[in-house]
């Protein structure tokens, strides 16, 4: 009887382990999924999205677990509140890479005279190639595996980030302004090749109307600007998502490795 007691026992503090190492992991994975590109946008409806964040913690939980029997933190709103922030950080880190697409498609409209062409289709007000660019990446990040890279980023997350500790308000800051500047240059450089483009053919331009004052450069150059920079955009397109990718999967790889 004593050993069925025991063995009963033994059993309750396992499952409490696991209910709570399962609490942390909804936590986190919930802010990551509600920042993360693709799954968390506003067209993905609210059950779908708590599914999801069920799912995965269905994944993770059983490992969170193994790591919390040793030592772990014990239940409290406080672990909780770290819990949240440590998956808005993971959350928002994703989501700077989908602005770098946002922001290059916003550069390369800018410099080729398509930043009104059919925009206002996304609930954000964006050029059209912003559209374009966001729903292209995100259906290349999702067939590539995102689901899985966010569940190996949740997990690794825990090596730097302890399962309801509240990371360093200086660190966080450091790591956040690294990956702004970042992200900020892969999406100057995924847009380096149309604001070369519409330099040098501004440059052109100006040189034909000091040579021809009467003729009427812009309207014969706007046309030919739109024309060159669609023709660019359909050559350029799946080399700049193929980098953008490339970046953006190194991230989920090493997530807290600022590069310069």
């Amino acid at each position: 009887m004593n050993g069925i007691i025991a063995e009963l026992t033994g059993l309750l503090g396992l499952a409490e382990t696991l209910g709570w190492a399962a609490a942390l992991a909804f936590v986190r994975i919930g802010a990551v999924v509600a920042l993360m590109p693709g799954l968390g946008d506003p067209a993905v409806p609210q059950r779908v999205k708590l599914a999801l964040v069920v799912a995965f913690t269905l994944v993770v939980a059983p490992i969170l677990a193994e790591r919390l029997a040793d030592a772990g933190p014990a239940p409290s709103f406080t672990a909780l509140g770290g819990e949240a922030i440590a998956g808005l950080i993971l959350g928002v880190g994703m989501r700077l890479f989908l602005v770098a697409l946002q922001t290059a498609a916003a550069i390369i409209a800018q410099a080729t005279t398509l930043s009104q062409l059919v925009a206002g289709v996304a609930p954000e007000p964006q050029p059209a190639i912003g559209n374009l660019f966001m729903i292209a990446g995100i259906a290349l990040a999702l067939v590539a595996g995102l689901h899985v890279r966010a569940t190996e980023l949740v997990l690794l997350s825990y090596d730097l980030l302890p399962a309801g500790a509240y990371p360093s308000s200086a660190e966080a800051a450091n790591w956040g302004l690294g990956l702004v500047s970042r992200t900020f240059s892969l999406a100057f450089t995924l847009a380096a090749p149309f604001v070369i483009a519409s330099k040098i053919y501004n440059l052109a331009l100006g040189v034909i109307n000091r040579a021809m004052p009467m003729l009427m450069v812009s309207m014969v150059g706007a046309p030919a600007l739109t024309l060159g920079a669609l023709a660019m955009l359909m050559v350029a397109t799946p080399l700049l998502l193929a980098a953008w990718l490339e970046a953006f999967t190194l991230f989920l790889a090493q997530p807290f490795e600022v590069r310069p």
